[in-house]
């Protein structure tokens, strides 16, 4: 592996024995602890009951929250999918990160990661972990450098583009190297349920792995737009959100399933359907692991990959899904990239514990290569957060400060340093670009622009801001910016 550095690891537990041991105990044998990461597509802050939804419940993903730790200032690596999954996976914030936004490349697929890039699934297969990708994708398209089977995952199923990633009902998604058909779902046929169908791979996955250290990032599409969920889901939520919200979509022709949403006349409803069906594949991940005697052994993240979007019918206002958060997907304020996050660590993460510690996605891959004992790039932004999860926050880093950039909607930035945030819009046009200061520790929901009353303040986070990126040949700030 390119440009690494050892750290250590306090978790691989050797059990030894003796010459003169009971024949029938264990030999000596390492074992490292299995990782599963689930990261929600556009699930707000307030999208969890645990963390303030007063209209629907979430009880299998609350629980984890009360056997584990619930972070209140944790941050996606940006507002949108794409680049947020690259400063997942590369450990690199967005002024850094190779994929900067969601850029399409025809017929399928996005623009993808650079062959160079040092993922968070590479690392851990070089620490000896079985690595396994199950749900959306999005960093490039099949075959490519960019593809999952070519950037650390040894299998890999669902959807590796994002604009098919819109639908619920796919015509094929992929199983590493091959398409899968889903005959089903022909035409306009609505037999196979791409989050069904990816779950049955991940606990396959699990099954055929629980004897051996293994990574599991489950991407899954729920909550993103279009607003679909199967039957029996939508009977339990069926006229319990009046007013409905109607959405008319493309239902046929050309186009259909192929970007643009399915029309939805529920979609209060369906939205609250998609989040129980989620909650209810949280709850058979962490039941598969009891039946395998391998949840104590196990490292569960649940998070989202951004803020909540208003797409294909969904509507955040009336379920406040981002909370006291003002902003929402392509925002930079925070209601666009705070998002929830649980650990759960059974024995290793006290339960019902809640942390403000600052983190971000960028922060992730330190974290888990610090818990594996691998290797992390030296280029990395992140600063590992496993002595909160540990409960060692005196041991705890923290950083100089956060900082995210948008290119598209004119180009936007932000920069969190301690309680202040600043945040510029119509940052390719100097004439019409705006600079805002808010002090989240007494304006949490950024309602009081005190960059006037503050102007050291904001020159020295402008320079920090100016000087937190480098240039990109492929995602540029220029006139145009660039569209999905």
């Amino acid at each position: 592996m390119k440009n690494l550095k050892l750290i250590s690891t306090p978790f691989v537990f050797i059990f030894a024995i003796g010459a003169c041991s009971n024949p029938k105990e264990k030999k000596q044998v390492e074992t490292k602890p299995n990782i599963i990461y689930i990261l929600a597509d556009d699930l707000g802050y307030g999208d969890l009951s645990s963390y303030g939804q007063q209209l629907f419940s979430t009880p299998n993903i609350d629980k984890l929250a009360e056997n584990g730790m619930k972070f209140t200032q944790h941050y996606s690596g940006s507002t949108v999918c794409a680049p947020s999954r690259s400063s997942l996976m590369t450990g690199q914030h967005t002024g850094h990160t190779f994929i900067r936004g969601n850029k399409e490349i025809q017929p399928e697929g996005q623009h993808p990661l650079e062959a160079e890039a040092v993922t968070l699934a590479e690392a851990l297969q070089d620490a000896g972990y079985v690595t396994g990708a199950f749900g959306k994708w999005g960093l490039g398209y099949p075959g490519s450098e960019g593809d999952p089977n070519n950037q650390g995952f040894d299998e890999f199923f669902g959807y590796n583009c994002q604009r098919i990633g819109h639908h619920y009902y796919p015509y094929h998604m992929w199983h590493n190297q091959g398409k899968v058909m889903l005959e089903e779902n022909e035409g306009t046929q609505t037999g196979e349920y791409g989050p069904e169908v990816i779950q049955q791979y991940a606990l396959k996955f699990l099954e055929a792995n629980h004897d051996k250290p293994f990574f599991m990032y489950y991407p899954s599409i729920i909550p993103h737009a279009e607003l679909y969920a199967p039957e029996e889901y939508m009977e339990k939520y069926r006229g319990k959100f009046l007013p409905e919200k109607e959405y008319k979509g493309v239902d046929e022709g050309e186009n259909f399933r192929n970007g643009p949403y399915g029309s939805q006349p529920e979609s209060h409803a369906a939205f609250v359907a998609m989040i129980d069906y989620l909650d209810m594949q949280v709850g058979e991940i962490v039941a598969k692991l009891k039946e395998l005697g391998i949840y104590e052994n196990t490292l569960i993240v649940f998070t989202s990959d951004n803020g909540p979007h208003s797409e294909g019918g969904a509507d955040p206002d009336y379920f406040n899904s981002n909370g006291p958060l003002k902003g929402y997907k392509r925002d930079l304020y925070e209601g666009g990239i705070r998002v929830p996050m649980i650990a759960v660590w059974d024995g290793k993460i006290a339960a019902g514990r809640e942390t403000d510690h600052p983190s971000a996605f960028w922060d992730v891959f330190p974290t888990m290569a610090k818990i594996a004992g691998t290797e992390t790039p030296d280029n990395i932004d992140g600063i590992s957060f496993l002595p909160t999860l540990l409960g060692n926050e005196e041991e705890q880093k923290k950083h100089e400060y956060l900082y995210w950039e948008f290119h598209e909607l004119g180009g936007r930035k932000a920069l969190r340093k301690g309680d202040w945030k600043l945040v510029q819009y119509n940052v390719f046009d100097p004439e019409k670009t705006t600079t805002e200061l808010y002090n989240l520790a007494s304006d949490l929901s950024e309602e009081n622009n005190v960059a006037e009353e503050n102007p050291k303040i904001v020159k020295e986070m402008l320079e920090l801001m100016n000087n937190a990126r480098t240039e990109s040949e492929v995602f540029t700030f220029d006139a145009k910016g660039y569209l999905q």
